[in-house]
């Protein structure tokens, strides 16, 4: 029996290693872009590597990103496997390795009339070596990432359009809804790294007048071939830039077709949550966000943003919210020019006192710390439903190359025994109850402290640690004092 077990664990690791080879060989397919760019002659390269053609009117330009992530946790989840699935045989401590490479070529032509038609092709060959932190490795995929044509051009008197169909990147306001259109980890690897942000399919127009712009658009988000909830969505933003750095906007999401189901906390949140298939169909959701211009008279170091969404379904009786505000403080007088953000985010979840559905949905969220993400680790856990945070970022300059950034995130729950992300940890209580969330609202305490560094035009470098200590609410899933959830990474990203 135990040759058998080694001859498993030997074939296992050799299967591993030939999709490891095998994703590697995609890779390189990829890297064809590096051939073209050593065919170039040396003084072209010296003014612009990746500009491949330029007479005409023509211009045509070779595109390359490459990155490596080297990642360690430590109980992970603060084990909660151990309590909410003891029989998964989830380790709660692992080392991964990430790669991912992204070619591509864009092409801009002018028009005799003045307009540019433009467009972009280009894939994505991701792997994940070891196993991650949703017990998933030894994988990868490639995957086509941009693929768009679009037309642009200005009508004069300040009036311009910009017009494109195909599968493209697009973000709204501040990334609170619409910002990652593609999906990452699992079967397609790198699971941090998220190298994927274009839609599978966007149909975006944009109107600019002065400083407003206006954007209609319809999207098909780029979804994991095993969880596609085939979503389609479409709507509006209006959006006004004042010079000086401010903005004023508001954008509206209908979604036209889904099969993402909802759950909705049991009634006085006692049993296991219900789930409804296909409910985020015709959820709707506005939001309006604003950033201050600087001010002056002894508040000019300031700087103040909002956001505020409001959601409803009439089809399914829902009727949701959430909400951001955040401050922020340039001590310029200072070495280092540190900077020191104080925010408050919150995320309605589902009272399981009523019969409504409160449950805010975040839709597609722009989900890293410096955005949108609830806590550090946490946000690993925790999407932004039913969730607050009070959060804190400290960050220095030593260097124009270097920066420092030292996040705490403060996360509590907003409605008790109701789902916190999905309703995994509905579980059976001392009392032999179901029950689903938590029974108290505090979650966790995180920090993280992030270290960047521009090496030179073309390659960055980027270093992180990070903690989770839980809060009573995790202590009470486990029934007792839960360990902190600690880890970090290492990663290099070139970009030509």
């Amino acid at each position: 029996m135990f040759d058998q077990k080694r001859m498993d664990r030997e074939d296992k690791r050799r299967r591993a290693l030939s999709r490891f080879r095998n994703s590697m060989a995609e890779m390189r397919a990829g890297a064809v872009l590096i051939l073209c760019w050593a065919a170039v002659p040396a003084q072209a390269q010296d003014r612009d590597a990746m500009l491949f053609h330029d007479s005409n009117g023509l211009t045509v330009r070779g595109h390359l990103q490459f990155g490596f992530n080297a990642v360690s946790e430590q109980n992970l989840f603060w084990d909660l496997a151990a309590t909410t699935a003891p029989g998964s045989g989830y380790d709660p401590d692992t080392n991964w390795l990430e790669v991912y490479i992204k070619p591509g070529i864009s092409f801009e032509y002018q028009l005799d009339a003045g307009a540019v038609v433009y467009g972009k092709l280009s894939a994505v060959s991701s792997y994940t070596l070891g196993t991650d932190a949703f017990d998933t490795g030894d994988t990868g995929a490639t995957t086509l990432e941009e693929a768009y044509l679009a037309i642009r051009g200005d009508q004069g008197s300040g009036l311009s359009y910009d017009v494109s169909l195909g599968a493209r990147e697009l973000t709204l306001g501040t990334g609170m809804l619409i910002a990652s259109g593609g999906t990452s980890g699992f079967e397609r690897g790198a699971l941090k790294f998220g190298p994927r942000k274009a839609w599978e399919m966007a149909a975006i127009g944009r109107l600019t007048y002065g400083n407003v712009t206006g954007t209609a658009f319809y999207l098909d988000p780029n979804e994991l071939p095993s969880t596609d909830g085939g979503n389609q969505l479409a709507g509006v933003d209006l959006r006004m830039d004042d010079p000086r750095g401010g903005y004023l906007g508001a954008t509206f999401v209908d979604v036209l077709k889904s099969d993402s189901p909802y759950p909705q906390a049991a009634p006085g949140g006692v049993g296991a949550p219900t789930v409804t298939p296909g409910a985020r169909e015709d959820t709707k959701t506005l939001n309006i966000y604003a950033k201050t211009n600087p001010f002056s008279g002894g508040l000019e170091n300031w700087t103040f943003t909002s956001d505020l969404a409001y959601q409803w379904n009439d089809r399914i009786d829902m009727e949701a919210w959430a909400g951001r505000l955040t401050a922020g403080y340039t001590f310029a007088g200072l070495p280092w020019s540190p900077n020191l953000t104080l925010g408050y985010q919150t995320f309605s979840g589902d009272d399981p006192n009523t019969s409504k559905l409160e449950r805010f949905d975040p839709l597609y969220y722009q989900g890293s710390p410096s955005a949108w993400a609830t806590g550090s680790k946490s946000a690993s856990t925790f999407i932004n439903s039913n969730a607050n945070a009070l959060t804190l970022a400290l960050r220095v300059q030593p260097t124009r190359q270097d920066t420092l950034t030292l996040r705490y995130a403060h996360i509590r729950a907003n409605e008790l025994n109701s789902p916190v992300q999905f309703g995994q940890a509905t579980r059976v209580d001392i009392n032999g109850n179901v029950v689903s969330g938590v029974t108290d609202a505090h979650l966790a305490d995180d920090i993280f402290l992030e270290y960047s560094r521009i090496i030179n035009r073309n390659t960055f470098l980027t270093a992180g640690a990070s903690v989770s200590f839980p809060g009573t609410g995790i202590d009470n899933v486990i029934g007792q004092n839960a360990d902190p959830w600690t880890g970090g990474f290492v990663n290099v990203v070139f970009n030509f």
